[in-house]
Formats: structure tokens, sequence, C-alpha cells
């Protein structure tokens, strides 16, 4: 069985550090590789097919268009719950059978759940398709749960879940500035569940969201590799097209939304494992299916310019002029749903108190918010993010994992096309507007990271 991953952010940007000239940039093609061909089938399953004819392997990834964000409320952990047991076998393929097959063609597999979306993908030689596809479409229909092997699997996710969250305080600190970041959104919810809520799952629950959610017209089949679209039709008519549609699922995903933010909140997490202590800010911002135009792409370039690498303002800012801080960095999500986050994090230097690290952010948002960017600055990180994006390309898993998270995200094929081209034509106005209006403290949580000195108490016996 592969080693599945409770994550937020599957399809987290990557810092590119690769500096090109602009007039090198300029005479490059945005999108290198071959666009996709799309297509639907009469029972809803949308399906992508990624040419990458370079190697004989194909990856096949499905995306199903449910997340923690969509579980029943008192629930949390369902849907990483359920991630964990669609490797327990169907009638047709016991358990274990699909991974070992997998693993017998040389294969690699994995899964992964997050906020919007949950996944499985397996990387094969290419004529091992067919075979991956009938397992994949096989156990979306026929999944069969019990007791005897529902409740062990609960107990490896509570054991994850110690491993993970509760003995890292680093990730513990993440969960609760969401919790408090999200006052009436499900993203405030952590994706692997609350432990109180997770040891009280069981067959029942898992059982009625498998069959709520996992159907044909709440996927999308991504394959991507040595493969032609004219082949790749008939397989999937054939293994998928005999699934019907669940007619109950919505064709949009309604959800409780966030009200106005009005303060500015803080969070402040001691734990005596912690020896690095640690500042993190999140704002609320729109995603890039939420946004306007322009402003998606404008806080992507404003992330790049505050915190990406050694040139970026906040590491000039902490680390070079003021030697404040060992690292300091901001980033940017703009594959959600609903409202996202744009997250600054900076490790202060030993013995630095947090008050003027705040402060030097705080001069570095308002100069950003009061004057537009250099013109230099702006060229340089505008290029990093878009020889990111031409280089990810490169790599077919990788190009699979993007189209299947942007379009399990509200975005179309051409939005992820033409993601360089809005890059390019991001303003220093744009990135000065967005942070005067993004990065407004009233938007933000802020979380410290502390070590808790104080002594434990022994009890007195009598």
């Amino acid at each position: 069985m592969p080693s599945h991953r409770a994550t937020a952010l599957f399809v987290a940007a990557l810092v590119c550090t690769t500096s090109l000239s602009s007039s090198g940039l300029r005479a490059q093609t945005t999108v290198t590789s071959e666009r996709p061909a799309s297509f639907t089938l009469d029972n809803g399953l949308q399906v992508v097919v990624i040419p990458d004819h370079r190697t004989p392997v194909v990856t096949q990834m499905i995306w199903y268009k449910l997340g923690s964000a969509d579980e029943t409320p008192g629930k949390s952990g369902l849907a990483h719950f359920l991630e964990h047991l669609m490797f327990k076998g169907t009638a047709k393929h016991p358990a274990g059978e699909f991974s070992q097959t997998v693993r017998r063609v040389g294969g690699n597999e994995n899964a992964f759940t997050s906020v919007d979306y949950t996944g499985y993908y397996q990387r094969v030689p290419r004529e091992q398709l067919g075979s991956m596809m009938e397992f994949e479409a096989d156990r979306m229909i026929g999944l069969i749960l019990k007791d005897e092997n529902v409740l062990p699997e609960r107990d490896v996710v509570l054991e994850e879940y110690n491993m993970r969250v509760a003995n890292e305080p680093d990730e513990r600190l993440t969960e609760q500035i969401m919790a408090a970041l999200y006052l009436n959104h499900p993203y405030g919810r952590p994706v692997i569940g609350w432990h109180q809520e997770i040891e009280k799952l069981d067959c029942e629950d898992a059982l009625a969201f498998y069959k709520r959610f996992y159907a044909p017209n709440n996927a999308i089949l991504v394959i991507a590799g040595d493969v032609d679209v004219k082949d790749i039709r008939p397989l999937v008519e054939k293994n998928f097209g005999p699934i019907p549609a669940q007619h109950a699922i919505p064709e949009k995903r309604i959800r409780p939304q966030e009200p106005m933010p009005a303060a500015p909140r803080t969070v402040t997490l001691s734990d005596p494992r912690v020896e690095q202590p640690g500042l993190r800010r999140y704002y609320l911002v729109p995603a890039a299916a939420t946004a306007a135009t322009g402003e998606s792409p404008a806080l992507d370039v404003l992330a790049q310019l505050m915190g990406g690498g050694a040139n970026s303002y906040l590491y000039r800012a902490l680390v070079i002029d003021r030697g404040l801080a060992i690292s300091a960095g901001a980033g940017y999500d703009g594959r959600a749903l609903d409202p996202s986050q744009f997250s600054i994090s900076v490790t202060p230097k030993q013995g630095v108190e947090f008050a003027p690290i705040e402060e030097a952010i705080d001069k570095v948002i308002a100069d950003l918010a009061q004057n537009t960017a250099r013109a230099e600055d702006l060229e340089r990180v505008k290029t990093q993010l878009i020889a990111e994006a031409i280089y990810a390309q490169d790599n077919q898993a990788t190009l699979a994992r993007w189209y299947g998270g942007a379009l399990t995200t509200g975005l179309s094929i051409d939005d992820i096309r033409s993601w360089p081209d809005r890059i390019r034509a991001v303003t220093a106005e744009q990135v000065r507007d967005a942070a005067a209006k993004w990065l407004d403290k009233k938007r933000s949580v802020t979380g410290y990271l502390i070590k808790d000195t104080a002594p434990k108490h022994k009890e007195k016996r009598s």
C-alpha cells in the first residue's frame, strides 16, 4: 500500500531561482507542452489526455471533487479516512491486489487528500494502462468495507495524526492558525481531522460518504504520458462508461462563506519540544477561481517579490539588512475553490523578539502598498515564475498534477495554459494595489511558536 499523505497543498507553487534575461524570456514559447485533449463521457466523467512521448510510461490520476471542506460537520477527517479505505479491495479485486500489481510491473502509486479534492495515481509502463484503468474503475463503484478492515485503519489514521500533528509543534501551529483564520468556512478544519472526531468515524460513515461522492460525474480522469487520445477514449468508455452517474451530486459545491474580517487575530503555541521559535502570518485572500481579473496573478507576483529567495524584500529586510532572522519567505496558493491564504513565515535569530520582526514585516508591506516596485525587481520575479511554469512541463507527473489540481478547483485548461501570460501582464500598479487591498492586518492571523519553559509539577504522593 502506498504512503498516504494528508496535505492541503498538494499542488503548491515551487520557488524557482533560475534567472533568464528578459529578452530571452520573451523569445520563448509560453507553453511548450502539447495542448491536452479533453472529452466527457455520457455519465459525466471528464477526461484529460496529456500526450508526452519522450518515455514509454504513463501516469493515470483520478481526481474526485471532494475534500475535507465537503465533509459532514462533526465528522472531520472523513475524506482522508476514506482515501485510506479505498485500498481495502472490492469483490473483484481483494485488498492488496491493486498495489501488488503496480509494484510487479515496476510502477509506483500514491494517494492524497486536500481541502477541495482527493486523488489517486499510478505511474506504469504504457502497456499496463488498461489494467490500471480497470482497477481504478472497479473501486469507484465496488469498494467493500467491513468493521474488521475499517476500524484498524482508523487506528492507523489516529497514529498518523499523532505523528504528523500532535507531536509536531509546527504542524499544530498551522492547525491553530487555520482554525483562527476561517471563522465560518470549513477550510478551518484540518484535512486529517480533529482527533476526537476521527476516533468516532466508523464503517457506516465511510460507506455513506463513498456512495455520496464517488461517482463519474464527480471525478476527473487525467492520463499523461506516451498515449494518443484516439486510443484512450475507447479504453475509458470500456472501463468507466458503464458506471452510472450519481445525480444527487450538485453541479456546484456550495459552502458557508467567511464574513468580512473585522479584526486581526493572534495565536500563540507554547510547547516544550520547540527548539526554534517561529512567526507566521496568514492573510485571507481570493483564490484564482474567486479573484477579480488580474488579482490572482498580482498576488503570485507579490508573494515572489516579498518572499521568493535571497533577493526578496522580506529576506533583505530581516536577514541581510537588520540581521533579525535566519530565514524569511512568503507564499500564495491560488488553487482553491474558495478564499485562500497569503502566508509569511519567519525564523528569528536566537534571542530576537517577535516585535522588531513584525515591525519590519509591516514596513515592507506598507512600502509595497504605497509605492510601485522597482522595474528590475518586477521583471526578475516574473521571469522566475514564468520559468517555473515552463520547466514544470518537462515532467509528465507534474503536468498531470498541474491540470488535475486546477480543474478540480474551478479553473479551465485555457486558464492553466495562459497563466504565464497573465503573470507577464502583471503591472507594478496591480502589485501595489494587491498589497494595499489584501495585506490588511484586519484580514490576518499571526501565529507565534515558542518554547514552553514552565517547570513540570510532579504529583504529590500522600
